[in-house]
């Protein structure tokens, strides 16, 4: 039987005992439930957003809605939540009392400030409690020293910049990560402005501003406050691709460490999330939806996966996609790609040939028993036909030989 591979995973010159920590989030704003997620094998967690004594934390309820896809429940989980009710008097004790516990557990704390002097004060707190993370919320539109209601300070370089510096200079020697939002034109821009400013790593990303949905009936979206709803944050795994494509910009332009999260639902989204560059990776929605318990899975399946792909450990995984993204326009265009159809899998649900005919090439037809049949001359492999069918390997991609019209030989 082979050895285990190492779950170990390192960031900001820390040792995680694996790559699967908690976001900040409703799962980490109780110390007991804290507690519960470190005894249950979580490597880490990041305590929910604080901020000073005196800031005003009037959250409005419900604050939690899900977004339902094809009968999966949460496919999507948005939130008009804003930051913790604890402030940085309390999480203090609750840092103090977690390293205690827990030595080996890595304990993050989140914050956000209004002014300077606080982000610097707030930060030399954190660091003195025994914080091993800071991580700094520039993702949250909370208005905080931006011109404009709702702004957020990760949208603009030059601010991400100047206060990143001011949270280094009250944190220390404790690395400070910053968390950054995918609602900008440039991603790269704003981290390396990071970067500039001490960052010593990058939080990707945060949830997405979206609408979550309305009730045709009384015409209010959701979640419905009264009678009145805003725009919440969207999270889990609707978000997934946009937080893979953030992490891989940023890792391939950027040289800073990097944390995933927004849409790691199980240990494959995760592992996902380090091939293009993150070294943990955050979870909120999965462990709100399944609980703690979800760690188990976690580990267990990436430990299996690394077995299987002969790596000894799951840093082996860290950017080994990165090399096989390119432009559109470096794209091969030498060879052809057509769909097969294996027939003896195909349960005769018409989903192929529906979408081939009303928004591909109209490359299949039906025989006489409801079979689809592929027409080569037509198919250009475009994949549509793959992305509806729900049999695993019913229909697959070959690459046929091309004659210099682009028909197959």
């Amino acid at each position: 039987m082979s050895q285990p591979a190492d779950l170990s995973t390192s960031f900001c010159g820390l040792v995680f005992d694996s790559p699967f920590i908690l976001a900040a989030s409703p799962c980490t704003d109780d110390l007991e439930m804290v507690r519960r997620a470190f005894q249950a094998g979580w490597a880490g967690a990041v305590l929910k957003t604080t901020s000073v004594e005196e800031t005003t934390v009037d959250l409005a309820y419900p604050m939690i809605v899900g977004l339902e896809h094809e009968g999966r429940r949460v496919f999507g989980l948005g939130n008009i939540d804003l930051i913790s009710q604890h402030h940085v008097d309390e999480i203090e004790e609750r840092v103090r009392a977690l390293k205690e516990e827990f030595p080996q557990k890595v304990v993050v704390t989140s914050m956000m400030a209004a002014t300077k002097e606080d982000w610097i004060g707030v930060a030399r707190r954190l660091s003195a409690a025994g914080a091993d993370i800071i991580e700094c919320s520039f993702s949250c539109p909370q208005g905080t020293l931006g011109a404009k209601p709702g702004f957020m300070l990760g949208q603009d370089p030059g601010l991400v910049r100047e206060v990143t510096a001011w949270v280094k200079e009250g944190a220390g020697s404790t690395p400070v990560v910053i968390k950054i939002t995918p609602q900008v034109a440039d991603i790269v821009e704003v981290a390396q402005a990071a970067r500039d400013g001490g960052a010593d790593g990058i939080c990707a990303s945060n949830t997405i501003p979206a609408l979550m949905g309305l009730d045709l009936e009384t015409f209010v979206p959701y979640p419905q406050v009264a009678g009145k709803s805003t725009y919440s944050g969207l999270s889990g795994p609707a978000i997934k691709p946009i937080t893979l494509r953030v992490i891989a910009e940023i890792s391939r332009s950027v040289q800073i460490s990097i944390t995933g999260t927004g849409g790691a639902a199980d240990w494959r989204d995760a592992a996902e999330f380090m091939l293009v560059g993150a070294r943990t990776v955050q979870f909120c929605t999965a462990p709100m939806h399944y609980g703690f318990r979800i760690i188990e899975d976690l580990k267990d399946g990436l430990e299996r996966y690394l077995r299987h792909k002969g790596m000894r450990s799951a840093e082996e995984l860290v950017g080994k996609s990165l090399p096989f993204i390119t432009g559109h326009g470096d794209l091969s265009r030498e060879k052809k790609v057509i769909s097969r159809i294996r027939s003896e899998l195909c349960v005769k649900d018409d989903l192929c040939y529906l979408a081939c005919r009303d928004g591909g090439h109209q490359a299949i037809e039906l025989d006489e028993n409801r079979l689809p049949q592929m027409d080569e001359e037509k198919c250009v492999g475009c994949g549509l036909c793959l992305a509806v069918c729900p049999v695993p390997g019913c229909l697959y991609m070959e690459e046929v030989l091309a004659t210099d019209n682009g028909k197959s030989g």
